[in-house]
């Protein structure tokens, strides 16, 4: 029997300093209303989808940086997206900046969380592959200080039974490293969130930069075969701050292929509509919790020190 499930991924274009919290959900608000035309029941929004990115800058005003994160989510400003969530019954997953308070202290995570078509919390993850410097390196005009801004995340690889799936979430550097779409899978996942702010050129790298859009879909694609996984990457694109930014959003099945990829650098709407069952048939097929995997290398040896 089939399980379809319609999904897009939201992408935004830039956000300015000057972009307001209402000016900037009122955009997420109008994909939403987009995606309800076109039929989904789940729409995936980047990394940040709040602000712009700015740990590519030192921000030594206190008030600034703090007008960054989010304490609650929802709070005042961010609520009528919640809201436009359950009055279309389209859920939704938004990256943001997380404050939070543990054991009386103020931490700070890149976080997101994954939205049901009620407009309620489902669960909440945060970015477990926090990449960058925590200072600026000398000379490096387009500078990554993550670090400096936000803990790794502490939450693990959890997911949630939503949607008639079983759905994770990573955020941006997430999508680079094996384990986290075998710890994911593992867990029973079959759909894969992913927002990112991803610079289009490195210039500690330049050697790299034809490969961009190559190296940005590579892990995902091979993560997606490799776990039976279906995959929806939404993209922060277009020049913000002055640094541009890789678009191509996209939607991936468990055989690899791409299903849908922007066509812009603006916001739009990528749109695919899934048959979950295909994750299923490729599982079986690679034999992932068999014994396939584990009799070819042997049992697993303690680490050695």
């Amino acid at each position: 029997m089939s399980r379809a499930l319609t999904v897009a991924a939201g992408q935004l274009g830039p956000i300015e300093r000057a972009d307001g919290r209402p000016s900037v959900v009122a955009r997420l608000i109008a994909l939403l209303e987009r995606a309800k035309a076109a039929g989904c029941a789940l729409v995936a929004f980047p990394e940040m989808a709040l602000t712009p990115f700015f740990p590519r800058r030192l921000v030594e005003d206190d008030e600034e940086l703090a007008g960054y994160f989010e304490s609650e989510m929802p709070g005042p400003e961010t609520r009528p997206l919640f809201q436009a969530a359950a009055d279309l019954q389209v859920g939704f997953a938004l990256g943001y900046c997380e404050r939070a308070r543990q054991n009386g202290l103020e931490r700070f995570f890149n976080s997101a969380v994954l939205v049901g078509p009620d407009g309620a919390v489902i669960g909440k993850y945060r970015k477990v592959h926090v990449p960058g410097t925590r200072d600026p390196v000398p000379g490096l005009p387009v500078q990554h200080m993550e670090p400096r801004y936000f803990s790794d995340g502490d939450l693990g690889f959890p997911v949630w039974p939503a949607f008639g799936s079983r759905i994770g979430l990573a955020i941006c550097n997430d999508r680079r490293w094996p384990e986290t779409y075998r710890l994911l899978r593992l867990a029973g996942a079959e759909l894969l969130l992913i927002g990112y702010n991803t610079p289009a050129h490195l210039p500690d790298a330049p050697w790299q930069n034809d490969l961009r859009g190559f190296h940005h879909r590579l892990p995902m694609q091979a993560g997606a075969y490799q776990n039976s996984l279906f995959v929806v990457a939404a993209a922060k694109a277009g020049v913000e701050e002055g640094v541009e930014m890789l678009a191509e959003s996209c939607v991936i099945a468990p055989s690899g292929e791409l299903l849908a990829q922007a066509e812009g650098v603006g916001d739009e709407l990528v749109v695919a509509r899934l048959d979950l069952e295909m994750a299923e048939r490729y599982r079986r097929f690679l034999d992932l919790e068999g014994s396939r995997r584990s009799e070819a290398y042997g049992p697993i040896a303690a680490p050695t020190r």
